[in-house]
């Protein structure tokens, strides 16, 4: 990867993001937890969610990710409180099509992870922009299997 390539990967816009993730920590009685890792990089992004009706009504997150991860979990983190599974899904769907297959930015409330639109060329980052949603996801299922 040349340093103009890291440039472009990094944009400030990425790092101010990865600055500042929103819910960072634990709940204190979360319905579900889930942890998600990718073996590639290693990145680790825990969740914590409580839900109201098959939403998420409060949201906690551990991140241990690279500034891509972590900017993604800044932009889920923004937006994931008031989503039920199904949204959150289809988020994760169109944002795995953005990045593997030239696809769209996806469609609101996901339209901020058009910021990670440089990541395309990078698949061996990719894993690590899907972390939050996974993590997200199998903590819903968690909290939903009682």
């Amino acid at each position: 990867m040349s340093d103009g390539d890291l440039i472009k990967l990094y944009s400030k816009q990425i790092l101010a993001l990865a600055a500042a993730i929103p819910h960072l920590g634990e709940l204190d009685a979360p319905d579900g937890e889930a942890k998600a890792r990718s073996p590639l990089c290693g990145s680790t992004v825990s969740v914590g969610v409580t839900l109201d009706n098959g939403v998420v009504a409060n949201f906690a997150q551990n991140v241990k990710a690279c500034a891509l991860g972590q900017a993604s979990a800044a932009i889920l983190g923004k937006i994931v409180k008031g989503l039920d599974r199904d949204t959150l899904q289809r988020g994760r769907d169109q944002l795995h099509k953005m990045l593997a297959e030239q696809e769209a930015v996806p469609t609101a409330p996901f339209e901020g992870y058009e910021v990670l639109q440089p990541a395309r060329d990078f698949k061996n980052r990719h894993a690590s922009i899907l972390l939050p949603f996974d993590a997200s996801l199998a903590a819903i299922d968690d909290a939903q299997s009682d």
